[in-house]
């Protein structure tokens, strides 16, 4: 008999992830039930990809979190606790690296339930970036641990996982499964038309006042060569209206968009500046180059073979690496991230380790 599986997300890249887990799931007759943080509580960014990719709707929407790290995740421990004990599943399953899965992680772990990691693996060496907090916590409580890399299995050989006894499972990335099965519903009409760089920035690192002020000023000078497509984030509107710089008229702004116009704004610009590592991954996955404002990233094989540029936020900075970025010249035939079937991989394994 299957035992029951409780999924948490929270934030875009896990809606994304649990549309093509969840049908996986699904076809091998494994019942979710789904757990909404709310991390992300904007419309835009939240209930349109449950509209759009057709994930089932949630049994329990956790909402009223509070905006620091602390509050945010000392609120979704209560809460994810309080359903974990009401619906005492087998196993809870997260995805990533976001507050939601650390809080997820530990509740899940103190209540000595079985806990399934997808995202595994990924690091960037640095423990003063709350991700790398949230995705090394996770690993170290989890019992089954998806790995899109090799990079992330070696990550996790290096640490001593083989002697913890948890289950490592090289996976391929449910991204690519993702893109590969929903770019037939983008629609063929650009979004934009005309050539373009599609942006998005919304790392609390990247929104400050002085940090938002360079990249307004280095937006505004690459935008005199190519306009800049940029949905923006409401954390990043908010500071932007605290600041005297601004953007010109050839940054074109506008509200979050959706999955599938975001695939669109990927297949139609010409390059991408993000500080999102999803979007990055995306973006080679859709064939373009992109600059990501952060000085890591926690998928190294892209800047390795040259997909994507990394650099720090200041003008200059920015300035100096766009022009890298675009004199890189990787060969896009290189399948970094599986064939696309990642998702029944991970549903087979989990089917097996529930029942």
């Amino acid at each position: 008999m299957t035992k029951k599986l409780l999924t948490v997300i929270g934030a875009r890249p896990q809606f994304i992830k649990a549309a093509c887990l969840s049908k996986a799931l699904n076809e091998i007759g494994i019942t979710e039930v789904i757990v909404h943080s709310g991390q992300h509580y904007d419309d835009n960014m939240s209930h349109i990809f449950f509209d759009q990719l057709k994930i089932p709707k949630p049994s329990y929407f956790i909402s009223n979190l509070g905006k620091t790290h602390g509050e945010m995740t000392g609120e979704l421990l209560k809460r994810i606790e309080e359903v974990v004990l009401k619906e005492d599943p087998y196993a809870v399953l997260v995805y990533g690296d976001t507050n939601t899965t650390l809080a997820a992680a530990l509740v899940t772990r103190k209540l000595n339930k079985k806990l399934i990691h997808v995202e595994a693996g990924l690091r960037n060496n640095d423990m003063s970036i709350p991700e790398e907090v949230n995705r090394v916590v996770t690993d170290r409580v989890s019992d089954l641990l998806f790995c899109p890399t090799d990079l992330a299995i070696q990550n996790l050989k290096e640490e001593g996982f083989e002697k913890l006894g948890i289950k490592m499972v090289r996976t391929g990335d449910i991204m690519a499964d993702s893109i590969r099965l929903f770019k037939e519903y983008v629609s063929p009409e650009p979004i934009y038309k005309g050539k373009h760089i599609a942006a998005t920035i919304h790392r609390a690192a990247n929104t400050t006042p002085e940090v938002l002020g360079e990249i307004v000023h280095a937006f505004n000078e690459i935008a005199k060569e190519i306009p800049i497509v940029f949905p923006i984030h409401p954390r990043t509107r908010n500071v932007l209206s605290q600041i005297k710089e601004k953007f010109s008229k050839d940054v074109i702004l506008m509200e979050p968009v959706g999955y599938f116009d975001m695939i669109n704004l990927l297949k139609n610009c010409s390059y991408v500046i993000t500080d999102s590592g999803g979007l990055q991954k995306e973006s080679y996955i859709m064939g373009k180059k992109s600059l990501l404002l952060m000085d890591f990233t926690p998928w190294k094989e892209l800047v390795d073979n040259k997909f994507s540029q990394c650099t720090l936020s200041t003008y200059s900075e920015i300035m100096k690496n766009y022009t890298k970025m675009k004199e890189l010249n990787p060969d896009f035939s290189i399948q970094l991230y599986g064939d696309g079937r990642s998702a029944y991989t991970m549903a087979n394994e989990i089917k097996t380790f529930i029942s």
